[in-house]
């Protein structure tokens, strides 16, 4: 036979809860702790009771553009450094705590850094106790009258309640009452610990209205510490318990020789209701305020504290305080609780203290600190991220997976967030200067657990019981014992009546002539006669007095079932008052699904106006900064520009006087050239009226042939006057300098501006210059510089020869910060037209014309060509010193 393959028992689904589509944001409170000293600089401003602001301390870095950046943060509420524990427990908890005695969870935690005040918050000091205490006064206040009896209500191991009846519930305390080893006397009483006494005073007292009193409560309590990531019960017994002298029959101590058993870790687990539970924690069942608060006092005791640099008594782990109501409804008739384990409702509220998120370097933290400030701050880190992907999921749409189990903080809590719950955080912050840093992060931390919605807990079912039966029942069982009470007054004195009767005395008769013992009987016979009839008219009074009451009974019942008829007609009367109000309530609770809706709507639109407005304010403030950049940038150019201004000042001036002084040796040579050729003409002039006698310097200084073209140009006489450029001259420059040019950016595909003035002539040559890619203007634009990288500007002037030249001005487009174009001149072409032949003027010797008709001997008597000739002597030559410098000055670039 094959066995059957053993496999894993299927989970359990999870029960089907209804559907709740409303959701509640986690509300965020803010609490502002005191400066130590009033000297102190402080970096928290209150603005609003809900917003505050905060300022950055001196010293602090600063942002880019050079300032103070100053932000707002918004909550739910904001408290002052002069707020009461009672208002903030009116606040935060007690809305918590009424929903805890209506059957509903809650989840109420501190957040910040050390030494912020969140301990003194949860817990208090005598004379000003924390929200713990005052949660507990209000939950007996509300449920004292209507607690059962101990042991009524039993927990088991699996995060469950169970149901008693009151016989198994009094031997449940009586085998208690027998294990107990210290025998229980009035002085072993234990006393109230000083630190915690006097926590509230008797007018902050507050209770809750609307519990239900056909229910009976009972308050369980347990108290837990998550130390390194491990779940330890403070109220489990430790070595100091369990070296406890113990009693023998006699009554003397005995102490026993026990070993130290360290504490135990607990592991979490999941109730078949998919609800995460401490398995093997310690719950104690409590019928007072006091009584709890002490149990949570002797855990409070061994929960784990060091001394830091911030604080001298530092939280190394999280504390975790679970107050479990258990409720059951009362049976039919008002007087014992229903057996029915499905009729018992269970709610619970966590009061967490978290341990203060810290840094190393500010704590002087080592080994042993160093590595619980370590998991301290892993597990926050860990409950912030398991938030901010709860959010991602909720504002996206998305499914990711939220890692509560990665830390015990969150996994303990899942539920709370999941919908099982209201969850309400108090971020405690210091105003110091010193925690600034830190205070921005639990600010940012708390302003985005604001956006994560919890569903809305959805309200305990009805039983189905008449309401009002307890009440009812008490007083039928009142009404039930006044009158036994005036039935047995009644046979009391009838009986008292009765034995009232003298006794008869002794007769013994001796003789029959006795006289005085006859007489007596017959005494004491009329005395019981007269006292027997006294007794017969007390009856019928009695019995008329009786009639009497019984009639009046009677007319008291039958006023009473008239009243009972009246209220009868009454309650019909209501119940059409109820019928009609029932209606008026569905057409309401229509009415309200549909400014619910709206509602939705309006908040979705409300949303998206918010993050717009987010968005704005953040594009706003971007641009902000840009502007200012810019501004910063527009002053650092002008600086710079000034600077180039009184630099290029400078060197025009330099150039200028450069220029003047070359002009001014230009027009000296000038003159010097025109004395020589004065002087030559005068000695030719002079050696030609001398005949037949031949000019011993024409054959000296005779030109070669090669500039004859030379001989033809005009001369300097001759020639035109400039005229003014046909186009409008470049700036200009000093000598100019070739920057290295840059490589061309798509191979050859350059795009050029070709800037013509329409000003400029036709000149008619065959070569022009010719630009591919180029976008021809009149006049440069911004909308034509922005499409090209190249730039070329056509000018026109009259050289020195008096032909028109042209030069082609070159530059490159280069882009500026503010968004415009700059043109950086790079290089200059210049395009020179010559003509082959010139006009030439001929002053021919007459002399020279009547010895000989050569035209040769002719050509030497020109008086532009001897002073051309003359004006192109070497150096070293007759007609003067320095001709070659002076006749001939150097070309210069244009």
């Amino acid at each position: 036979m094959n066995r059957q393959a053993k496999c894993k028992t299927p989970r359990r689904p999870p029960p089907k809860k209804p559907p709740n589509s409303q959701r509640d944001p986690v509300g965020v409170y803010l609490r502002v702790r005191p400066l130590v000293a009033e000297d102190e600089e402080c970096c928290i401003e209150v603005i609003s009771s809900s917003t505050v602001q905060l300022h950055a301390p001196e010293g602090f870095k600063v942002n880019r553009n050079g300032e103070y950046k100053e932000t707002q943060y918004s909550f739910k509420k904001v408290f002052g450094v002069s707020v009461s524990q009672m208002e903030l427990f009116e606040n935060m908890a007690k809305p918590l705590v009424v929903d805890l005695i209506h059957g509903k969870n809650g989840l109420l935690f501190t957040y910040g850094v050390t030494g912020s005040g969140k301990t003194f918050t949860m817990t208090g000091s005598p004379g000003q106790g924390g929200l713990l205490p005052r949660s507990l006064d209000m939950i007996f206040n509300s449920v004292g009258p209507f607690q059962a009896k101990r042991y009524v209500f039993k927990t088991d191991d699996k995060n469950c309640m169970e149901v008693q009846c009151e016989v198994d519930a009094l031997l449940e305390r009586q085998r208690r009452e027998n294990n107990l080893t210290v025998p229980k006397t009035p002085s072993s009483r234990q006393k109230v610990d000083p630190e915690i006494g006097d926590m509230l005073k008797p007018e902050e007292a507050c209770k809750a209205d609307g519990v239900d009193e056909d229910s009976c409560y009972s308050v369980f309590v347990s108290y837990i510490e998550i130390y390194n990531n491990y779940v330890y019960d403070l109220l489990e017994e430790t070595q100091e318990d369990a070296i406890k002298p113990k009693w023998n029959g006699g009554g003397t101590p005995v102490r026993q020789n026990t070993e130290f058993i360290p504490p135990q870790s607990k592991i979490l687990r999941e109730d078949q209701n998919h609800n995460m539970y401490v398995a093997g924690c310690m719950e104690v069942e409590v019928k007072s305020a006091e009584e709890a608060f002490q149990v949570f006092w002797r855990g409070q005791k061994k929960r784990k504290v060091a001394n830091t640099r911030l604080n001298r008594e530092s939280s190394r782990s999280h504390s975790v305080f679970i107050i479990k109501l258990a409720q059951a409804p009362l049976d039919a008739d008002g007087d014992n609780i229903l057996q029915d384990k499905n009729q018992v409702s269970v709610s619970q509220l966590c009061l967490v203290d978290l341990a203060g998120s810290e840094r190393t370097g500010r704590t002087g933290a080592e080994g042993t600190r160093m590595r619980e400030a370590g998991n301290i701050n892993q597990s926050l880190l860990n409950l912030r991220t398991c938030l901010e992907i709860l959010r991602e999921n909720q504002m996206c749409g998305t499914n990711k997976m939220v890692p509560y189990r990665d830390s015990k903080v969150s996994h303990l809590f899942k539920n709370y967030f999941d919908g099982e719950g209201k969850v309400r955080m108090v971020v405690c912050v210091n105003p110091k200067a010193d925690d600034y840093e830190e205070t921005l992060l639990v600010m940012r931390f708390a302003e985005m657990t604001q956006e994560v919605e919890v569903a809305r807990p959805v309200d305990r079912p009805i039983c189905g019981f008449t309401p009002g039966r307890r009440h009812r029942n008490q007083a039928f069982r009142e009404e039930m014992s006044q009158r036994l009470e005036d039935r047995g007054d009644a046979m009391s004195a009838l009986n008292g009546v009765v034995l009232s009767l003298p006794p008869l005395p002794t007769s013994e008769l001796t003789d029959p002539n006795d006289e005085i013992t006859i007489p007596r009987l017959i005494e004491a016979l009329q005395n019981r006669q007269n006292i027997r009839q006294m007794m017969i008219e007390e009856f019928d009074r009695a019995a008329s007095k009786m009639k009497s009451m019984l009639q009046e009974l009677d007319s008291n019942v039958i006023s009473k079932e008239n009243v009972i008829l009246e209220q009868n007609g009454r309650l019909s009367e209501k119940d059409k008052v109820i019928h009609s109000n029932k209606t008026e309530i569905e057409r309401l609770e229509k009415k309200t699904k549909m400014q619910e809706h709206k509602i939705d709507i309006l908040q979705k639109t409300t949303k998206i106006y918010e993050d717009d407005k987010r968005s704005l304010q953040q594009e706003l403030e971007t641009r902000g900064h840009r502007l200012q950049r810019e501004l910063s940038e527009k002053r650092r150019m002008e600086q710079r520009m000034q600077g180039v201004v009184s630099d290029t000042q400078h060197k025009w001036e330099k150039e200028c006087e450069r220029r003047v002084n070359a002009m001014q040796l230009e027009m000296q040579n000038k003159l010097w050239v025109k004395d020589e050729k004065l002087k030559q003409l005068k000695a030719i002039v002079t050696e030609s009226k001398t005949p037949g006698r031949p000019n011993p310097q024409l054959h000296q200084t005779q030109p070669p042939p090669q500039r004859s073209s030379r001989e033809e140009r005009p001369s300097r006489e001759e020639r035109p006057p400039s005229k003014r450029s046909a186009s409008p001259s470049p700036v200009p420059t000093t000598t100019p300098v070739r920057p290295r040019r840059r490589r061309s950016r798509s191979a050859g595909v350059e795009k050029w501006v070709d800037h013509k003035p329409p000003s400029s002539l036709d000149l008619g040559t065959v070569l022009q210059p010719v630009i591919p890619n180029a976008i021809q203007v009149s006049a440069p634009n911004e909308k034509a510089l922005s499409k090209c990288d190249r730039y070329v500007l056509t000018h026109q002037e009259v050289a020195s020869d008096g032909e028109i030249q042209t030069k082609l001005i070159k530059g490159e487009v280069i882009k500026t910060r503010g968004g415009g174009q700059s043109v950086q001149f790079t290089d200059i072409e210049t395009l020179k037209q010559e003509l082959a032949t010139a006009s030439s003027r001929k002053r021919k010797s007459s002399e020279g014309a009547a010895a000989s008709g050569n035209q040769t001997d002719g050509a030497w008597t020109d008086v532009e060509t001897r002073c051309s000739v003359a004006l192109e002597m070497r150096a070293g030559s007759n007609m003067g010193p320095g001709v070659e410098h002076h006749g001939i000055p150097k070309r210069r670039k244009p």
